[in-house]
């Protein structure tokens, strides 16, 4: 198993190399290798890589027979939000009312953000407020938000958990 598994791995190699080493003037070379691993995956791979093969031809026919008209259809129902002419202009005009119409929208969204902390003052300041329902929520809040900071926090260090790449 594990000489299958290299030869497709070094027939892999050996193609991505030609394709970004040599792009164009080698096609028919990549063509023919690209078809020699998957007949290798094919003849080792067993029924379970046959029959995946065969639903991925499956899903590319659906596609490409249905895929014009599930386009043409989905663009008659939303021809009210399209802007016409569509060029580069038009574009550029939308981008700026979509970011001119969000920065007018900061001074309402800051009276909401002081309102609902006002609330929440008035919350923890009643103690007949209190239940389970609300602490929870409140706990799960708490949860989330550390999760997302922590989760920006790896994201931020390139994926590593302590800072280093082990």
């Amino acid at each position: 198993m594990a000489s299958r598994f290299q030869q497709f791995q070094t027939k892999t190699i050996q193609v991505s190399r030609l394709v970004t080493k040599n792009g164009g003037p080698y096609y028919k070379e990549m063509k023919e290798r690209a078809i020699q691993v998957s007949q290798l995956v094919t003849k080792n791979g067993g029924p379970y890589c046959r029959e995946m093969m065969e639903r991925a031809i499956q899903v590319s026919q659906l596609l490409t027979k249905n895929g014009g008209s599930y386009y043409r259809e989905l663009m008659k129902r939303n021809k009210t939000y399209i802007k016409e002419p569509s060029s580069v202009e038009t574009c550029q005009l939308l981008a700026k009312q979509l970011f001119y119409t969000r920065l007018a929208s900061i001074p309402r969204r800051y009276e909401a953000f002081w309102k609902e902390l006002d609330s929440l003052k008035e919350l923890l300041k009643t103690k007949e407020a209190w239940n389970i329902e609300n602490a929870s929520m409140a706990a799960l809040i708490g949860v989330e938000c550390y999760a997302w900071f922590f989760g920006g926090e790896i994201i931020g260090r390139g994926f590593t958990i302590t800072g280093y790449h082990v």
